[in-house]
């Protein structure tokens, strides 16, 4: 006679199929997500941060575009879109041997932001300083917050 153990339900491991092919292969590629960043499928940065702020005045836009080039740089906006539009070279000038790890991108980027209607597109001010893009956004004159002083009597 043979025996056959049979498993208590209620202990029991409660994965699915699924799951335990979700472990392997994440055990298969070992990948380390860092789940705040923008990351292509292996792991490599897809293209620049953007940081947004606002304050009374404007909204401001720093994008780190380290490397790249005025020339190769295309900002334009269209309705309450703006795109910053550009690409950076490969400087690596290390040929013969392979990488092992490899953190900085290199390509074309596009990276689309919605701006509030209450931006004024005709007064937008771009500037470059040490890699970080900086972008003004000045809010139109009406929508602006006003001070408005109480005479008491």
């Amino acid at each position: 006679m043979n025996l056959v153990r049979r498993r208590n339900p209620a202990n029991m491991n409660r994965d699915t199929g699924i799951d335990q092919l979700q472990r392997s292969i994440n055990r298969l590629f070992d990948f380390d997500w860092d789940l705040d960043r923008d990351l292509d499928l292996f792991g490599g940065v897809s293209g620049p941060s953007v940081d947004l702020m606002e304050d009374n005045d404007t909204y401001i836009v720093r994008c780190d575009l380290p490397g790249v080039e005025k020339d190769n740089l295309d900002i334009s906006v269209s309705g309450n879109a703006l795109t910053i539009k550009g690409e950076k070279q490969d400087s690596s000038e290390h040929k013969d041997g392979r990488y092992y790890r490899r953190e900085s991108w290199s390509g074309a980027f596009q990276r689309t932001i919605t701006v509030p209607e209450t931006v004024d597109p005709n007064a937008i001010n771009a500037e470059m300083k040490n890699g970080v893009l900086t972008l003004t956004l000045p809010k139109k004159e009406d929508v602006k917050p006003r001070q408005i002083s109480v005479d008491v009597k």
